[in-house]
Order: structure tokens, then C-alpha cells, then sequence
């Protein structure tokens, strides 16, 4: 077990090396792992309300078995039927502990609905900034690939000579014409 247990922190070792020197990446890692707990908190979210509906279906349901036991328990004392009132009043007193337990679990459910939410809302906004950020780094990315691979002198650096291979704004504009015949070579490829 111990050379896996090795290997396996060798490798987390070379990965959070690999992602603190291309920071893009440990974003886009973060903002991934951000957008599923965001799933997961609307899954989470949906499924309290599911629970929360059938609560209050049960306690309604509750209410009007203790009114109907309640006008029996009155129906009994009117018409004198005392052996019928005992019970039935213990059968309203068993429903209105279920109605009070129900009750407790559908405030129990709203707050952690209610937490729920929060925490959606606290990973969508953190979220959005690391989009932000990730977008941010990228185009600094693109701009520094750019001024790297077009670096092109001004023309007072420029050698006197036709066609010189050495000549920078060549290089450049040869490269370029190299990429765009590769990309028509691809396309043709492609059909």
C-alpha cells in the first residue's frame, strides 16, 4: 500500500505544481468544480421543495381529520353518546400531535431550504467570478502569445535587402503564409 500511497502524492504533487504554473487551468478546474456544487445545489434545492409540498399536503390533510374528529367529538356530547367522546377525543389529541410534528419538520425543511438558496447564490456569484477571472487571464494569454509570435520591427531596424531570410517582417509574414496553406491544406482534407 505504501508505493500506491507514493505514487499518489507524487502525482497530486506534480499536478498542483502543473496548476500553479498555468493558473488558467487551476481556474477553469475551479470554475467546473464551482458549476456542478451549483447542480447540486438546484437538485438539492428541488427536492426540499418536493418535500416541503408534501408536508404542507399532509398537515392540510391533518387539519381537516381533527375538524371532522372535533365536530364527532361534539356530536358525541350532544347526543349524549360519552362513549364515543373519550375516544374521539383521544383520536383528535393523536392528530394534533402528528399536525405539530409535521409542522416542525416543514419549518425544519424552509430553513434548510432557505440555507439552500443562500449557498446557491453564494457559489453562482463565486462562480461568475471566476469566469471573470479565467476570461481575464486568457485574453492577457492571447495578447502575449500574440505580441510574441507577431513581433514586428519597426522600419528603422529593418535591413536594406530584398527577400532576406534573416529579416524579421519575412519570418513573420513567411510563418503566416505557412499557417494559412496548412489550414487550406487541412480543410481540403477534411472534404
Amino acid at each position: 500500500m505504501g508505493l500506491f500511497e507514493d505514487f499518489s502524492q507524487f502525482l497530486e504533487t506534480r499536478l498542483e505544481e502543473f496548476l500553479q504554473a498555468n493558473p488558467h487551468l487551476e481556474l477553469q478546474a475551479l470554475e467546473e468544480q464551482l458549476r456542478e456544487q451549483e447542480e447540486d445545489t438546484l437538485r438539492l434545492i428541488a427536492d426540499l421543495q418536493t418535500k416541503e409540498k408534501q408536508l404542507e399536503d399532509k398537515i392540510l390533510e391533518t387539519a381537516r381529520e381533527i375538524q371532522r374528529w372535533h365536530i364527532r367529538i361534539e356530536k358525541a356530547k350532544k347526543a349524549g353518546r360519552y362513549d364515543l367522546v373519550e375516544p374521539a377525543t383521544e383520536r383528535e389529541t393523536a392528530l394534533l400531535r402528528q399536525g405539530n410534528q409535521l409542522w416542525g419538520q416543514m419549518k425544519g425543511v424552509k430553513e434548510r431550504l432557505s440555507q439552500v438558496r443562500a449557498l446557491q447564490k453564494q457559489v453562482r456569484v463565486r462562480r461568475q467570478e471566476v469566469h471573470a477571472k479565467a476570461s481575464q487571464i486568457n485574453a492577457e494569454r492571447a495578447r502575449a502569445a500574440a505580441s510574441q509570435s507577431y513581433n514586428i520591427p519597426k522600419w528603422s531596424d529593418i535591413p536594406n535587402v530584398k527577400n532576406d531570410p534573416s529579416d524579421p517582417l519575412e519570418q513573420v509574414f513567411s510563418r503566416w503564409e505557412t499557417d494559412e496553406e496548412l489550414e487550406q491544406m487541412k480543410r481540403q482534407m477534411e472534404r
